[in-house]
């Protein structure tokens, strides 16, 4: 089991998960989509392709781009797909 909690939030929770860089990429059913606003934000990772990513909002509090996925990841990292991870301050529960 693994949850994604911030602000008091339960973001995402899952008992199947990838781990990959020691980061939780959670399934995307797994998600609480009520806490997430897309971003335009992107980062490109050599061996993963393009993130994209989402703002987490709690109780009218934002964490900016603080979750993100690969939509069309490249074929090392095709597992990850839309899966969600998360940092900024989010707290991963094992």
């Amino acid at each position: 089991m693994a949850r994604a909690i911030w602000n008091g939030a339960v973001l995402a929770e899952s008992d199947t998960f990838e781990m990959v860089e020691g980061n939780v990429y959670f399934p995307p059913e797994a998600v609480n989509r009520d806490y997430f606003a897309d971003s335009g934000t992107h980062t490109t990772c050599p061996w993963k392709g393009l993130a994209s990513y989402y703002t987490v909002v709690v109780d009218g509090t934002e964490n900016k781009d603080a979750a993100w996925y690969y939509p069309a990841p490249k074929d090392a990292a095709k597992q990850i797909k839309d899966h969600v991870a998360f940092w900024k301050g989010v707290t991963i529960e094992r």
